[in-house]
């Protein structure tokens, strides 16, 4: 029995997570308020576990990201890896703890030293770690390279020798230096052609089976999202207004914005037919209105949803946060047609056709 309840302790737990930016109280300049970039957000990822996170430009994915690794303090909240709470704790002895979550940065190539050699800039995390002699390390370097399908002469070249793809990789090859656990991905695919895309995919399920890895998997492009990921969570101003798995949250989106998402994806017929998009701009993040923050640009809003903020409420596994789901079901729009795969490697391989 106790193992069993061990088995369910989430590798990470985000526990009602704020997160304000900026601000400043008026003296001699005037007082500026603070931006809610994240507003009480609560996730889990079991281990093995693939999240997607979906969302507009600038609502908090990546500001969640950087809290998690430690990058940003949360303002309220708690934070737990394994069960145990780190977002509390001081610097130094967080960073301990956080050790086995690494970041993968969206621009593979500026998260990358310039000057240094990819050798150096491998060696580099070994080094700091300590307690290992140089062959070993270099070892150790050319094992991961080839893990993520790169040649040890790899090494003697710079970021700017290298194309997108290879600089994904070297990415991958860093964090995967240091053993990590838990993987955020930065729009991994971005700028990517289809078929680097479909290699990246694959890359990334055989190392997450080989080394055992968890991934929060932020990106912009639900098609890849649909077919990558086991639950999705759909982010809007902050908040967490759908979570599901994927396939219930492309089947029977719940929530208007996740319908509006997905009405928003261009068809791969031949067709004239315009893209949707969702009218309307976002509030401020820096003074949101009452009530649901959806509401000035959902066509069903009514007066309660100018007035009380919904709570993200779970049925049958299928978390939403809206006072009208129910009465608006029958109004969602189709899922947009994306292929024809039945599963992630049948997928990266439509892909590389």
């Amino acid at each position: 029995m106790m193992g069993e309840a061990t088995a369910r302790v989430p590798i990470v737990e985000l526990r009602d997570v704020t997160v304000l930016l900026g601000g400043r109280k008026g003296w001699l300049r005037k007082s500026v308020p603070p931006v809610r970039a994240v507003g009480g957000v609560s996730l889990s990822v079991q281990q093995g576990d693939i999240l997607g996170l979906v969302g507009e430009s600038g609502c908090g994915k990546t500001t969640l990201g950087r809290t998690l690794l430690g990058l940003q303090r949360e303002t309220a909240g708690d934070i737990r890896l394994d069960g145990a709470p780190v977002g509390k704790l001081p610097p130094k002895a967080a960073r301990r703890r956080r050790n086995d979550i690494h970041y993968v940065h969206q621009d593979a190539g500026a998260a990358l030293d310039p000057w240094w050699s990819i050798g150096r800039t491998l060696d580099e995390g070994l080094r700091i770690q300590g307690g290992t002699a140089v062959a070993r390390r270099r070892a150790r370097v050319d094992e991961i390279l080839d893990a993520v399908g790169l040649d040890p002469t790899t090494r003697r070249r710079y970021p700017h020798e290298l194309s997108g793809g290879q600089l994904r990789r070297v990415a991958l090859a860093r964090i995967l230096l240091l053993r990590p656990r838990f993987v955020i991905l930065d729009e991994p695919t971005s700028g990517l052609d289809m078929s680097v895309q479909a290699t990246v995919l694959n890359l990334l399920l055989d190392l997450r089976q080989r080394f055992g890895l968890t991934y929060l998997f932020i990106s912009h492009d639900l098609s890849v999202v649909k077919r990558f990921c086991d639950r999705v969570a759909i982010m809007y101003l902050g908040r967490i207004v759908e979570l599901a798995s994927a396939a219930d949250i492309f089947a029977e989106p719940r929530h208007p914005y996740t319908r509006a998402l997905l009405a928003a994806v261009p068809r791969l017929e031949g067709n004239t037919r315009k893209v949707e998009p969702i009218e309307g701009e976002p509030p401020s993040a820096a003074r949101l209105p009452p009530g649901c923050v959806f509401s000035g640009r959902c066509p069903h809003a009514v007066a309660e949803c100018r007035e009380r903020e919904p709570e993200l409420q779970a049925e049958d596994g299928h978390a939403v946060a809206c006072w009208r789901w129910r009465d608006t079901l029958e109004e969602r729009p189709a899922a947009p047609p994306l292929t024809g795969a039945s599963n992630e490697r049948e997928y990266a391989a439509s892909l590389a056709k």
